[in-house]
Formats: structure tokens, sequence, C-alpha cells
């Protein structure tokens, strides 16, 4: 399944658990606070200044 920048934090974790590891190696250090659970990616990576498209390459390498 790929990663896209529409899928809310909660459901890329649930579906990849590996993924928060890599959220926060990329800078999101609360991925299970309660904005987590509402935010999509592309939120998030703005609310956080991360580069949206070097982070969505990492999640789904």
């Amino acid at each position: 399944m790929s990663i896209t920048k529409d899928m809310v934090i909660r459901e890329i974790i649930q579906s990849k658990p590996e993924a928060a590891e890599i959220l926060m190696a990329h800078g999101m250090g609360c991925v299970g606070c309660p904005g987590a659970q509402m935010e999509t990616l592309e939120e998030a990576a703005a609310v956080h200044g991360m580069d949206l498209q070097h982070l969505l390459a990492a999640l789904n390498n």
C-alpha cells in the first residue's frame, strides 16, 4: 500500500507500524499525540516544517 499526503497519521502508523520511527527520525516527535489522530500527512508536514516529498519518499521506500 502506498502512503499518500492525504492519509491521516494514525492510518499511516496502523497500516505501516515502522512509519512511526520514520516520522520521528524526520522531526515529527509526537506521532501518538491527539493531533496525529486527525492530521493528514500533508498538514503535519506543514506544521513541523518538513519537506512533504522527501517524507513521502522515505515512508514509501
